[in-house]
């Protein structure tokens, strides 16, 4: 005799396979964020060296204060990188030798100019001399200071000038040694004012006298 087969209803049931975590998902998203760290951190780097592209290092540096009948800035000197220009300048300042000195040469979107001459007409030398070229990756940007001198790459002695807007082509032709950190406006303002064009090198004397009053150091 045969047995009887049963019907059930109830079913088997089947071992569900746990689901798998998707590595690479994880993996490109920790990919994209590290690249997303390196990437900020290269630009970073980048940035800080643009900012202190020109800079000294803002701590050791001593500070000119230039206070003049147009208005007072003040300039960093970059001691630690043109150590003897920047000697040859503070000596001068702390002699008192330009104060009262007019800015005898001006042009708009050139420089200023002054270190020699006086309102009336009457010029001083330095009793120091001339001193050497000094080199350095000093660039003549927007309100930097320099050595004027009488050609490329000699020695000044106690002329200087300060850029109106950039001026790269003297960059490795005259000594930069600093850069206006306050004040700007009023370099540009003594560029701007009119002048007689007298200078064969471009711009001239001013013909309202602009006055050094006072160069002190900080």
């Amino acid at each position: 005799m045969s047995a009887k087969k049963r019907s059930s209803s109830r079913r088997r049931s089947r071992p569900v396979a746990p689901k798998k975590k998707n590595l690479n998902v994880t993996i490109i998203v920790i990919a994209i964020i590290a690249t997303i760290i390196i990437i900020s951190a290269v630009f970073l780097i980048i940035g800080n060296n643009s900012d202190e592209e020109n800079d000294g290092n803002n701590g050791d540096n001593s500070i000119a204060v230039f206070d003049t009948s147009l208005g007072t800035f003040k300039v960093e000197l970059y001691q630690d990188k043109m150590p003897e220009t920047c000697d040859n300048f503070i000596k001068l300042v702390n002699d008192g030798f330009y104060n009262g000195m007019n800015f005898y040469r001006v042009k708009y979107d050139f420089m200023i100019q002054a270190g020699r001459y006086f309102p009336d007409g009457s010029d001083k030398e330095s009793p120091y001399g001339n001193i050497n070229f000094e080199e350095s990756d000093v660039k003549h940007l927007d309100g930097a200071i320099s050595m004027a001198s009488t050609g490329d790459k000699v020695g000044g002695s106690a002329e200087f000038f300060i850029c109106d807007g950039e001026q790269i082509g003297l960059d490795g032709r005259y000594a930069a040694f600093g850069l206006t950190i306050e004040g700007l406006n009023v370099v540009h303002d003594i560029a701007a004012v009119d002048h007689d064009n007298s200078h064969p090198a471009g711009g001239g004397k001013p013909y309202t006298d602009i006055i050094i009053n006072t160069i002190e150091i900080e």
